[in-house]
């Protein structure tokens, strides 16, 4: 049954990644760089700071760090438990896929799917009472790991496993934030 499961996982990856082209490969580095991304941060953080007020957003800002650090070291504990190799190291693999990064790293399960994720559910949680289309904060984590495939990083249940961590820590992380900060201040 597993050997099927990652039959199939590697059988997507190769569809997925084969969907890219060079003229696009520019796109997709950039894409894959959290750092880039910090405009649309910042203008997601102006948006919850007027909503909650500066005490309320420094603790968010609290929060998100400590979830990240956490789903960071569960992240690194399980690269380095299963061991798994990124498909662009995969032997079996590597030959028939587009290879536009390499990392010598582990790939089980996908760190930027996780904090993504994470992040965003929390982000999302707080945002939804006061905007209605904040859902379209989901298309950051969907791009955001999808680069990771495109770039031959990642196969995809390392993205859903990531994604599925993240939601479970980012749901959790508002429940705390909701609890503790959210009714006491």
């Amino acid at each position: 049954m597993l050997e099927k499961i990652i039959d199939l996982d590697k059988e997507l990856l190769v569809f997925l990644n084969g969907l890219g082209s060079e003229r696009w490969d520019g796109l997709w580095l950039i894409i894959t760089k959290q750092l880039n991304w910090a405009p649309i941060f910042l203008f997601v953080f102006y948006w919850l700071q007027k909503k909650i007020g500066w005490k309320k957003f420094g603790f968010y800002v609290l929060f998100i760090a400590v979830m990240i650090l956490i789903c960071d070291q569960t992240v690194n504990l399980f690269k380095y438990s299963f061991e798994r190799l990124r498909p662009c190291n995969d032997t079996e693999i590597n030959g028939i896929i587009r290879l536009v990064k390499t990392s010598k790293s582990f790939s089980f399960f996908s760190g930027h799917a996780t904090n993504s994720m994470a992040s965003t559910v929390l982000t999302f949680m707080i945002l939804k009472r006061y905007y209605k289309h904040a859902y379209w904060l989901f298309l950051f984590p969907l791009i955001f790991a999808y680069s990771r495939i495109y770039l031959g990083l990642h196969f995809p249940t390392d993205i859903l496993t990531g994604y599925a961590f993240g939601a479970i820590a980012g749901f959790m992380g508002y429940k705390l934030y909701s609890k503790y900060i959210l009714r006491t201040s």
